[in-house]
């Protein structure tokens, strides 16, 4: 008989600060095995549970379910992987979760997902599935036992209107039935704790993990940006800078940074932190050793 998963809804009612980790699915067969080596460092720091990300358009679809059901069986890790409803119908999601139930798990990251080049919305979207509050609501209703996390957006989703429009869209996954919410990469805490102040102020009661990204190199953190509508403060920026092309340096001051505004948040009630670590142990395991146990 297959043991079941924590559900995180659980892990995150405990009063107890929970930390956890982002991979996503490799390429190739190298990709692979540093994934597997960064698994077993990440072994060292006990997350409370780790997520795979999925493609755009569903294009790790096979992928997300190999490097979970690994993560899981190999690493001992609960496991929540991504499922988006691009490019899915109502039978493809529902059995890709019951899939995954199957094999234990118990948590799936509910998200609309990106639209894949050269598709148009019409084309990508089917059957009413258009929505984050689309997936949850489907996979809520058929898979009651599951826990269900969706994205928020301390900053605003790039495609919103309006911060108020952004959290009306966010509390219509809620009223599906998401169990808890996991921010977007932010670099100024402010801005989530006037987050999660607009969410509870729209009724949104449920958990809020803040999503952090080490900054390990200006390139990169310059496109994850641009890509999620968030603010690179300009006293970061200004360091990276200095760094320059020198990467020791770089990595330095994106971990002190990080571990800067996860002691804050800890020590302002956050219940958590969520890594986005791009499969890279040695930055977690610099985090984690910078923080408090």
């Amino acid at each position: 008989m297959v043991t079941a998963d924590p559900r995180i809804d659980s892990l995150l009612s405990k009063n107890h600060p929970i930390c956890s980790v982002e991979f996503f699915p490799p390429k190739d067969d190298a990709g692979v095995s540093a994934l597997r080596e960064t698994a077993a460092a990440l072994q060292a720091i006990h997350p409370a549970f780790v997520s795979v990300t999925y493609g755009a358009g569903g294009s790790t679809r096979d992928r997300t379910a190999q490097m979970s059901t690994m993560l899981r069986e190999e690493f001992g890790f609960a496991v929540m992987p991504h499922l988006t409803c691009v490019n899915h119908t109502c039978d493809e999601i529902l059995d890709i979760a019951r899939a995954h139930h199957a094999r234990g798990i118990r948590n799936i990251m509910a998200l609309r997902g990106d639209v894949p080049k050269g598709l148009t919305a019409e084309i990508a979207f089917k059957e009413g599935l258009r929505y984050g509050a689309d997936i949850v609501g489907l996979l809520n209703n058929s898979l009651p036992d599951m826990c269900f996390g969706v994205g928020g957006y301390p900053e605003k989703h790039p495609e919103a209107v309006s911060l108020e429009v952004d959290i009306d869209n966010l509390k219509r996954k809620v009223d599906a039935g998401a169990a808890f919410i996991t921010t977007q990469l932010f670099f100024e805490n402010d801005a989530y704790h006037a987050f999660v102040d607009r969410c509870r102020a729209r009724g949104i009661t449920i958990p809020i993990l803040p999503g952090i990204m080490p900054a390990l190199s200006m390139k990169s953190i310059k496109r994850m940006t641009e890509l999620c509508g968030s603010t690179l403060p300009a006293r970061l920026a200004r360091r990276l800078e200095i760094a320059g092309d020198n990467a020791e340096v770089v990595e330095f001051v994106g971990i002190e940074w990080a571990v800067t505004q996860i002691r804050d948040l800890l020590a302002r009630g956050a219940p958590g932190y969520h890594l986005y670590i791009l499969n890279r142990a040695k930055s977690a395991l610099a985090l984690a050793a910078g923080l408090p146990v």
